[in-house]
Formats: C-alpha cells, structure tokens, sequence
C-alpha cells in the first residue's frame, strides 16, 4: 500500500506536524488492539485530512466509514465553532472505542456516531454536507457518491480513500477476477467522466481521490 521508498517515506513523516497526543493514542490503540489497523488513516494522511478540512472551513462533515474515529478526529479539526461531523460504521463493536476517543476529544459535542448501513442512514440524516470522506466497503463507493452527489451545493467537496487499492487498479486481470478492484476502478473512470465536477487523484498512500462540485 506504501508506494514511496523508505527514506522518502521517512522523510515526509518527518517533516508533517505531529499528531496529536490524543490521536497518538488512538494509532496505538488501534494497531494494538483491533483487526486490520492498516485501514487507520495514520499520521501523514491525517494531516493531509486536517489540512484539507481547516481550508474548506466546513460547517458539516459526513463520513462514510468509521473504523476507529482517526479520521474523523482529523478532518474536526477544521470546522466551524458550530459545525458538525458525522460519520457512519456498520461494525457495533468498535462503539464504546470510538466513543472513548470522540469524547475525549476538543470536538465531542460536535461528533455524532451512526451504527448501520450507509445508504439507510444518509438519507435520513437530511443534511447537505460541505466534505465528505468515503472510506467504506468499496463496491457501494459510487452507490455511495450518487446518492449525495445532487444534494451537495455547488463548492462542496467529497474525497474517497483507497482509489489506489495497493496498485491493482492498474492491472486488467485483476480488475476482471476482484469485485472490490473492478469497483473502485469503475467509481474512478466514473469521477473522471462526470461533467458535474473537478478531481484530482493523489498519490498519497493509498490514493486519495479528491473531487469538487462544480
């Protein structure tokens, strides 16, 4: 998933700001303690995330896919004095983990937790997002982007993690045999054909697809 070498990765490790304690503890916490913490943000997208949010100044976040609430912690640190962020998981397990950390957190008056399926729950949430984070089961990513897509103002901006997936949307033999690479291919030729917006695939860890409403 790393697509740097070492030294380079080392490097730009070096000169992000560091994470915060509390978010310091979440990376260990969950690359101790839970199933697959290569799914946590981490520090350096983190950052990225934090960067993104403090420059769009958003009064509502909706993200798709929680994990452990790294993520989420982040892209708070950039809304409004009265905004609000939420974010939706399926896995009931990781509950009272998120919840810890959220309420530990600057933010925890403005942090709202879902449990339950995505495309169940955005609509009844009736909110017109300003950033959106897509960072769930890959094969509902454009379920997920056409559902809110015409509901977001014109300026809005959704970012999708994981468009990379590891390389192997490049490979025609494995987008034909692997339902999540063929997915994520089809959501980024989608993106890239939508006349409804601007995007930018970055190349950081394992791909940020950034998009802009028109």
């Amino acid at each position: 998933m790393e697509f740097l070498p070492t030294n380079i990765e080392q490097y730009t490790e070096n000169h992000t700001q560091a994470e915060s304690n509390l978010l310091n503890d979440l990376n260990r916490d969950t690359n101790l303690n839970v199933l697959q913490p290569r799914m946590l943000s981490g520090h350096v997208q983190g950052r990225i995330l934090s960067m993104f949010s403090k420059m769009i100044r958003p009064n509502c976040i909706l993200e798709i896919g929680t994990y452990t609430g790294y993520a989420a912690l982040c892209m708070a640190e950039g809304l409004t004095k009265t905004g609000e962020l939420h974010t939706i998981d399926n896995n009931e397990e990781l509950e009272k983990r998120i919840t810890k950390y959220f309420d530990a957190s600057d933010y925890s008056g403005q942090l709202h937790f879902h449990i339950g399926d995505a495309l169940d729950i955005i609509p009844a949430l009736n909110i017109k997002p300003d950033l959106t984070f897509i960072d769930a089961d890959k094969e509902n990513y454009l379920n997920y982007y056409k559902l809110i897509i015409d509901q977001l103002d014109s300026g809005s901006f959704i970012i999708a993690d994981n468009v990379l997936w590891s390389g192997k949307v490049t490979d025609e033999e494995i987008r034909m045999n692997d339902e999540e690479t063929k997915a994520l291919h089809t959501f980024n030729e989608f993106i890239h054909q939508d006349e409804r917006v601007e995007n930018v695939l970055f190349p950081v860890r394992d791909g940020l697809m950034v998009i802009r409403k028109k």
